[in-house]
């Protein structure tokens, strides 16, 4: 076996221990020298059948070495926490800025070395995340990373949305070793104690963001400028959200970052012009040979600029890589490109054992593994032009499964998009925002802009194109896996026998669907969109969107990051209709978003009349009383409003919210939006069909203004939920709602406890799944 095996396996090891709920004792790591030893034993005694036994030992010994290493990582992060006991308290600590700075329309988010804890009997972990809002302000100068500060602040223990087919926050806050976040309280008033603590980390850190400063200063308004401050020092989150669709649907979002592509440019360029220059100086040559000193530079110039990007998981591969065919070179040593991945492999897994779980991770290797598969046991070098079409086939095919897997969606329109953009983002945009951070002159960083505009007109046109991008259900684990190993017949060289079997292996991925409700059913989930609502009901053929969730500081919406998700992963590919209840933003604020993304069929609303929404609907019409309907035999009535409150300027948004009523055989659930007292008496006096329901999502989230006694007894409900955000500033639900529920039968259910939960209608009663416990990992807040 190769070390590229041997890697695989530590890797494998690594990824088993973060599909764990809880961590395991490290006492079995015991176990991994023995079985070392006696793979090495056996295959040096025993000929070859001992020799394959060995390569089988040791990397069965790898695989629990990296499972048992990856352990040791997840127990040294968990080690610090923040205490409940000192969650929502005024904590006084003096710390470092530790990393750019991140904007939002608030404020700005930094991310803390804590130094000191000087607050008696507190306990804070040495790394924090905290929100800086606006109004306070830090002082003669901008926050920066390398001031040393000292604040007060509120913290929380690290916690995210929860929900099928959604982004884990809590697992990314893990890997970047944050163990608590907060804000900057007003009082008493921040104290900058040192402009400049010393240190390579804040020194770079401070370089990216004066860097993008620069280029916001020479881009002013630019449409693009986003796009020149990714290529230049790897912030992606500059790149506005409808951007960064154009580049997923075409294809070319790798492009929008320091990849490996660009790290490998920069570096093969520097070794070139040192080699050069080098070369002609015979003093120069007499102390170091060319190539070794060419070999130093091009290195030299990888690290800086994997730097500069925050060396991200693509970028460590690409300087990992670079750095092993350096020291091949710098020593004459012969290595395999295998050896060379290998070597990559097990450096990143080594010193982040938790990336893993990124997509970053899996893109980046796959692609090169691909490369690598496709161009090996080849009679004949390829020309430059085929080798280039050969490693795009490759690499396209080679994505398709992992995409699919971790975005649902591929790029058709991607070897086209790619066609063009790779020689324009990669040799003029990128190099031309690079030499923009040391130039006096602003026409450069312009420069870069002007060529990025005609790119930009051509991508977006692709991304227009109907079928621009293949979206479909998340596939299950075994058809990914069968994919995988289909590819990689695929990528056999000609004539290998049965190579077409690839194809077949493939197809189960696209074949396999995911279940759906029987005839009669009803499969309704409450998503965890943190303080908001977004409820799917999904019966046999059709699919409702009841609300979608807020917007979040005006940095994205519930609808892109976590409805649009879940809907596509599920399969559901339309809408027959959305429910917006009312116009507060945490029941509003991702719905145009679900409007941009998925086909909607109808839109029914209490917004007002010049409401954008309505302009964005197909079809748009007003909830009303007494509207009804019956899809794969559920009924579904909308109770509230009546027609005539949309008339009365004294009805409040949340007394006009939408109520839903959805009736199965086998029980019915009541979506109760945000309404108040004075809503629930209507309801109780005037449903023809009643507002009994085993299901029912408290009004107003289990606010005090809400639940009426006489209400509760009214809908008789089974289960509660209150959809609600971890440690609202609302102190939703109010505790004597939750017992006032519990006292009349209900259990209670929470989203930010239990994540997102399904209730599943079938012919047998009612299914209950919370999402935190049917998907729990160890990283996961309890």
């Amino acid at each position: 076996m190769t070390l590229l095996w041997y890697a695989a396996a530590f890797a494998l090891g690594a990824w088993v221990l973060q599909q764990l709920p809880v961590l395991p004792n490290l006492t079995g790591a015991a176990a991994i020298v023995p079985l070392a030893g006696l793979g090495l034993f056996l295959g040096r005694r025993f000929g070859r059948p001992g020799k394959a036994l060995g390569c089988m030992c040791l990397a069965c010994a790898c695989t629990g070495g990296g499972f048992y290493w990856a352990a040791a990582v997840a127990q040294w992060k968990l080690s610090t926490e923040l205490p409940l006991a000192w969650e929502g308290r005024d904590v006084e600590l003096s710390g470092v800025v530790a990393e750019m700075t991140q904007p939002f329309p608030r404020g700005v988010r930094a991310t803390f070395d804590v130094e000191n804890v000087l607050t008696p009997g507190a306990v804070v972990p040495a790394r924090v995340a905290l929100n800086w809002y606006e109004e306070i302000e830090p002082g003669d100068s901008e926050l920066a990373p390398g001031q040393r500060w000292r604040v007060t602040v509120r913290l929380r223990r690290p916690h995210g949305n929860s929900n099928p087919h959604g982004f884990d926050a809590e697992q990314w806050l893990l890997e970047q070793g944050v163990r608590a976040t907060g804000y900057v309280r007003a009082a008493p008033a921040p104290r900058l104690l040192n402009p400049s603590v010393p240190g390579t980390r804040y020194l770079i850190e401070r370089l990216r963001q004066q860097a993008r400063q620069k280029l916001q200063r020479e881009l002013p308004e630019r449409p693009y400028a986003g796009v020149i401050v990714a290529l230049a020092i790897g912030d992606q989150r500059a790149i506005a959200p409808d951007q960064w669709r154009i580049f997923t649907r075409t294809g070319i979002n790798h492009l929008m970052s320091i990849s490996g592509l660009h790290i490998t440019m920069v570096a093969s360029l520097v070794f070139a012009v040192v080699a050069k220059l080098w070369g002609r100086s015979e003093r120069l040559a007499l102390r170091m040979p060319a190539l070794r000193a060419a070999t130093l530079a091009g290195m030299g110039a990888a690290f800086a600029y994997a730097a500069l990007a925050g060396f991200a998981v693509p970028a460590q591969r690409t300087v990992y890589m670079l750095a092993a065919v350096a020291a091949a070179l710098y020593f004459g040593w012969q290595w395999s490109a295998t050896t060379v991945l290998g070597l990559a492999l097990l450096t990143v897994i080594a010193l982040d054992p938790m990336a893993v779980d990124s997509a970053g991770f899996w893109l980046s290797f796959g692609a090169i593994a691909a490369i690598m598969l496709a161009g090996s046991s080849r009679l004949h070098r390829p020309g430059m032009v085929r080798g280039w079409l050969n490693a795009q086939w490759a690499v396209t095919v080679a994505l398709v499964p992992l995409l699919l897997a971790l975005f649902q969606q591929v790029s058709v329109v991607s070897p086209a998009a790619n066609a063009i953009a790779i020689p324009l983002v990669s040799l003029i945009v990128a190099p031309l925002a690079l030499v923009s951070l040391v130039s006096p002159w602003d026409g450069v960083a312009q420069l870069a802009h002007a060529a990025m505009v005609p790119g930009m007109l051509v991508l977006e046109w692709l991304a227009r194109l109907p079928a621009a991008a293949w979206e479909q259900h998340a596939p299950t684990s075994w058809t990914v896996a069968a994919a995988l190993a289909g590819v990689a017949m695929l990528l056999l060289p000609r004539g290998f026998p049965a190579r077409g079997i690839g194809v077949i292996a493939m197809l189960p991925m696209f074949v396999e669907v995911p279940p759906n409700p029987g005839a009669g059913e009803l499969w309704l989930t409450v998503l965890d969109v943190g303080q908001g609502l977004a409820v799917v009901a999904r019966t046999t053929n059709h699919a409702l969107l009841f609300d979608a969730g807020p917007s979040y500081d005006g940095v994205g919406d519930a609808g892109a990051r976590v409805v649009v998700p879940y809907l596509r992963g599920e399969g559901v590919r339309r809408l027959d209709a959305m429910i917006v209840s009312h116009d507060d933003t945490d029941h509003s604020g991702g719905a145009a978003s679900v409007l941009d993304a998925i086909p909607v069929a109808r839109l029914l609303s209490s917004l007002p009349s010049g409401h954008p929404l309505h302009a964005a609907a197909v079809l748009s019409a007003r909830c009303e009383a007494g509207q009804r309907w019956q899809w794969d035999e559920v009924e579904f009535e909308v109770l509230h409003p009546k027609r005539d409150s949309y008339n009365d300027a004294g009805v409040k948004d949340n007394d006009r919210s939408c109520v839903l009523r959805l009736a199965t055989a086998s029980g019915a659930a009541l979506i109760a939006a945000d309404i108040e007292r004075r809503s629930e008496r209507e309801l109780l006096a005037g449903a023809s069909q009643g507002i009994a329901a085993q299901i029912l999502l408290a009004p107003h989230h289990g606010s005090r203004t809400s639940s009426t006694p006489e209400f509760v007894r009214a809908v008789g409900a089974r289960y509660v939920v209150f959809a609600a955000g971890y440690r609202n500033r609302f102190g939703h639900p109010h505790p004597a709602v939750v017992a006032r529920y519990r006292a009349g039968g209900a259990q209670a259910l929470r989203t930010d406890v239990g994540g997102a939960l399904t209730f599943r209608f079938e012919q047998d009663g009612v299914q209950v799944q919370d999402w935190r416990r049917a998907a729990p990992r160890y990283w996961h807040t309890r």
